[in-house]
């Protein structure tokens, strides 16, 4: 009976490959830092606060992951790079997954009801965001800023828990995180160029090609530089902060070199460079909010 607890649980983890939740987290623990400084004048939050934070992030993802592989089953089993996933080898029925979606979809909306009355509203549309680009990909080529915007709803959710507002400084780091999504996500799909025209999916390289689609993911990058430079100065942070940002830009150019060399960098530039550039911010942004304190 354990294994075989043990034997699911693993395959549900690959199904939402649960360690890229780290891509959000990084980005939502930022912004409950910031506001925790503005609120409480303190970068902790709290245990109740951290704790339901975690699970509507945890839930939220599980969601939109089991459901955008529940949506690709057919397309996945024709792509010889996705083939072996749990939803497509027979480890995990169609069934399961959409159980699983209605759980977590409950379970984030329990949640924000118990964060606050905001959150609580937000929750159903922020489920529908979520679920958007396993569909939106089907019919536009913004699908790419869809996954986007669904990962910046992390740090307006993050701040909504500690403030119950959405200043306009969560705004543009938001902003900053779906343009840097996008733009890591458009080099991801290079992988896929040729399945994607097959499929008639309208990603941005299956559409625009190789050449213009790096040109595009760079400019996506550059408006996200942009943006949490806005997001820096409306939050009044101080100069660790902007030096978390100049490494920030510093790793998106290092991530857009390792795919310029050589497509075969993909994967390390997606798990490695983006795995990084979150918590490398962070530490920053919690050294300088320490700082901060510390002066007052």
């Amino acid at each position: 009976m354990w294994h075989k607890i043990q034997t699911s649980f693993k395959h549900f983890s690959e199904l939402v490959a649960f360690e890229h939740t780290i891509f959000s987290a990084s980005f939502i623990l930022i912004a409950m830092c910031v506001a925790s400084v503005e609120v409480n004048l303190s970068l902790w939050v709290g245990w109740e606060t951290f704790a339901l934070c975690a699970l509507a992030l945890i839930s939220a993802r599980n969601f939109a992951m089991g459901f955008n592989r529940l949506c690709d089953r057919d397309i996945d089993a024709r792509n010889a790079r996705t083939k072996n996933r749990p939803s497509v080898d027979g480890r995990i029925s169609a069934r399961s997954i959409a159980i699983f979606c209605v759980l977590n979809a409950l379970v984030f909306i329990l949640v924000s009801a118990m964060i606050n009355s905001l959150a609580f509203v937000l929750s159903v549309p922020f489920l529908a965001i979520l679920g958007g680009y396993s569909l939106m990909k089907r019919f536009s080529s913004l699908a790419h800023l869809v996954l986007g915007i669904s990962l910046g709803l992390a740090p307006i959710a993050g701040v909504i828990a500690v403030a119950g507002a959405v200043p306009l400084w969560s705004v543009l780091l938001a902003c900053g995180v779906a343009f840097w999504v996008a733009g890591f996500d458009v080099l991801y799909s290079l992988q896929d160029i040729q399945v994607d025209k097959q499929e008639g999916l309208f990603s941005i390289p299956a559409r625009f090609g190789v050449k213009r689609s790096l040109w595009l993911s760079r400019g996506f990058h550059c408006c996200a530089v942009g943006l949490w430079c806005g997001f820096a100065y409306m939050a009044d942070l101080g100069a660790l902060a902007w030096i978390g940002v100049g490494l920030s830009a510093c790793m998106l150019i290092y991530e857009q070199y390792l795919v310029h060399k050589n497509f075969a960098n993909i994967p390390k530039a997606f798990f490695v460079a983006n795995g990084y550039l979150g918590f490398v911010l962070l530490a920053c942004i919690i050294g300088d909010g320490a700082g901060r304190l510390g002066g007052l």
